[in-house]
């Protein structure tokens, strides 16, 4: 015996319903995606200054960071590692969306950061 096929408007409000259950999926993905940025923005390890990585100046940036980590009691390793990981961490998180120039003057202030802790 040969299934019944269900009318057109019906068949038309499932795929409805299906493509609006994926969009949500799409829509919570986007947001899960995001969580780095909320750890830039608040990390529990060290209280950064606000925009300290769109300085243009390494030293003021290695500064700042050593600074944050060496004031941290809630770290758990070192001043400079923690100071290094979060820089680290951003420049990682930025990918390929960050600028050569911008890159350029952030890998200068990991090696100024190596240097203000004298680890040359």
């Amino acid at each position: 015996m040969a299934k019944k096929r269900p009318a057109k408007s019906s068949r038309r409000s499932s795929r409805r319903r299906r493509s609006r259950r994926l969009a949500a999926g799409r829509r919570t993905a986007r947001r899960d995606r995001r969580w780095s940025a909320r750890v830039t923005r608040e990390s529990d390890v060290l209280d950064l200054q606000h925009g300290v990585f769109t300085r243009r100046n390494p030293r003021e940036i290695a500064s700042s960071l050593k600074r944050s980590a060496e004031r941290s009691r809630r770290r758990k390793t070192n001043p400079y590692r923690s100071a290094l990981s979060m820089l680290t961490f951003y420049i990682n998180r930025a990918g390929k969306n960050l600028p050569s120039g911008r890159r350029k003057t952030l890998e200068r202030a990991k090696a100024e950061l190596r240097k203000q802790f004298g680890r040359d």
